[in-house]
């Protein structure tokens, strides 16, 4: 059963790998360009995009009256998400040395790109900013908090799970005594695919289609 896992769980991370190469080749046919890390737009693309941006009054006007209501609920998750982003911060540098586990880089989970784009208000630009900052300090924590997991109790659980984290194909058969003794040290410390990806000379936050 361990073997058809593992096998699985290779064959997911190739097909994720492909799907992210066909997503970069269907970007390379879209009307922009990289340059110094930044994604510019053709001339007559970016007038289209001023042309279709709601005016800010417009778009309050537009806006039921429940959604403006709920909008402070809403943006007040900011308190805990700055609390969580601190407390993150100050665990990885803490903690990970100690156990020598590699730290997750904030800058490959938290992208903040959405708000260049010239179509988007005023409003618009402060909502995806402010999702971009919150679904990516979680995916920041749920990382760090894999790898925690990893080093502390890599075990499998029983129940199937709905959605497996970056690090739980390495991790050892729920009930396995034997496995769990013998392989712990091994599977507590194997970073090898992410310490690959960040040797010096290994191409980080790199533009699709570079």
């Amino acid at each position: 059963m361990t073997n058809i896992q593992d096998e699985l769980a290779k064959r997911i991370k190739l097909l994720e790998k492909e799907l992210g190469a066909a997503r970069q080749e269907m970007e390379r046919t879209f009307p922009f360009h990289w340059s110094g890390g930044k994604v510019q737009f053709e001339g007559s693309v970016l007038a289209e995009h001023r042309r279709l941006k709601s005016s800010l009054g417009r778009y309050i006007a537009d806006s039921r009256f429940l959604a403006i209501l709920t909008a402070p609920i809403i943006y007040s998750g900011v308190v805990p998400f700055a609390l969580l982003d601190l407390f993150l911060a100050v665990y990885q540098a803490i903690c990970f040395p100690v156990y020598g586990i590699p730290k997750a880089r904030r800058a490959d989970y938290l992208v903040f790109d959405r708000g260049r784009l010239e179509y988007l208000n005023l409003v618009e630009r402060i909502n995806c900013a402010y999702c971009s900052y919150g679904n990516g300090l979680l995916a920041w924590a749920r990382e760090i908090s894999a790898r925690t997991e990893q080093h502390w109790c890599p075990i499998r659980h029983a129940r199937r799970l709905r959605d497996l984290h970056s690090r739980y194909g390495h991790f050892v058969e729920y009930g396995n005594a034997a496995q769990y003794r013998d392989e712990i040290e091994v599977v507590r410390n194997d970073f090898v695919d992410i310490r690959t990806l960040t040797q010096p000379g290994s191409v980080k936050g790199t533009p699709p289609g570079k």
